[in-house]
């Protein structure tokens, strides 16, 4: 859709999106993003998806000790940041790197399997008592995962792992990365077509942005239930959905 608008004129090939687990719904706007800032890393040409160059991964203010051609790209490599998908999914090693850097100071928790999740018994907030997870990207772009992103209650004081083996759920040998809504709710995701970048910032997604008009120079806010695009106001129940239906409708 966004590359038949800019085709047509009637838009810059850019876009965000904001998804909001606190509250519900959230933002998807077509534009540039004025306010907030947001710090990007280069996508890597040639790809179907949006793929990008991971560097590092860091748990608890330690860096994995991880191979480095575990972060290469290309060849069913690499990392993809896909909305699309709910959890995340990581090479093996990763995994396995990241579940022991995560649960180490908890020899004693005991896990069970729910419905192909790893859930354990915890009392009181997931976020005094685990780490934060921080992926390292080119050009120093930092995706921060915090405990409360990555563990999700199932019910009262049972938590359950979202992080996901992809040594075990790919049919082909993928050793890749796919960073999916787990680590890219509430942060304002933008993909700059026209310049090949992506990036995040942490975000209130239920508070507003400012976007730049693409033809008249103009900036408009944006909050969670409008949307704002050629100077046109639409207001929108607050579901994507409706969003994406209502801009095929205009345009």
């Amino acid at each position: 859709m966004i590359s038949q608008l800019a085709a047509s004129g009637t838009a810059r090939k850019i876009f965000a999106h904001c998804l909001d687990t606190i509250n519900g719904g959230g933002l998807f706007v077509i534009g540039h993003v004025v306010q907030p800032k947001v710090k990007t890393t280069p996508l890597v040409p040639d790809q179907p998806h949006y793929n990008v160059n991971m560097k590092a991964i860091e748990v608890g203010g330690a860096i994995l000790e991880l191979p480095t051609d575990l972060f290469d790209t290309g060849d069913k490599k690499g990392t993809i940041i896909d909305s699309g998908t709910t959890l995340s999914y990581l090479p093996e090693v990763a995994y396995k790197a990241i579940m022991n850097a995560i649960f180490s100071k908890y020899p004693d928790l005991k896990f069970y399997n729910n419905q192909g999740f790893l859930c354990f018994e915890h009392s009181g907030s997931v976020d005094d008592g685990f780490p934060e997870v921080v992926f390292h990207f080119e050009n120093s772009l930092l995706l921060n995962v915090y405990p409360h992103d990555y563990l999700f209650e199932n019910r009262d004081n049972i938590y359950c792992v979202g992080w996901q083996n992809g040594g075990l759920q790919s049919k082909d040998g993928r050793d890749m990365f796919l960073l999916g809504d787990l680590v890219l709710s509430n942060k304002l995701v933008l993909y700059d077509l026209e310049n090949q970048v992506i990036g995040w910032t942490d975000y209130n997604c239920s508070s507003s942005i400012k976007i730049r008009d693409g033809k008249t120079g103009a900036v408009f806010i944006v909050d969670s239930h409008n949307l704002y695009s050629a100077g046109k106001r639409l207001q929108l129940g607050g579901s994507i959905l409706l969003l994406l239906l209502t801009l095929l409708c205009v345009f």
